[in-house]
């Protein structure tokens, strides 16, 4: 088993970081708000993933995760919205989209974790 010591050794943070960087590649600067929006929401996935890696309660460090769960559905909004107005082609906002979806999935087993350990030390 792999020891956690940083949030940089979550492949959370990690996948979420490959978002963020598509993202920012596939910003082509016609729609300034927009893109704002977007890059927001993927730098709050990784921010939030630091965050809840830093806190030192397990309720806390959950929420967090939640939180970036939440800032990666908020990103796929936007990509719609980026691939409506042909700001992005199809093949972009797949791969776009298939990497949040990945972010979620991975999000979803950190919380999960999360959870069984909370609800582990509550039961001692």
């Amino acid at each position: 088993m792999v020891k956690i010591n940083r949030f940089e050794d979550l492949v959370a943070w990690q996948e979420a970081r490959k978002l963020t960087n598509m993202v920012y590649w596939s910003c082509s600067g016609k729609d300034l708000s927009l893109e704002n929006q977007i890059k927001r929401s993927a730098v709050s996935v990784m921010a939030n993933i630091a965050e809840g890696f830093g806190r030192f309660g397990l309720r806390d460090s959950r929420q967090f995760y939640v939180t970036a769960r939440g800032s990666v559905a908020e990103t796929q909004s936007h990509l719609y919205v980026m691939l409506d107005s042909k700001y992005i082609d199809e093949i972009k906002f797949t791969r776009l989209y298939e990497q949040s979806r990945s972010v979620y999935k991975i999000l979803n087993g950190l919380i999960s974790q999360t959870v069984k350990l909370i609800n582990r030390n509550s039961n001692n």
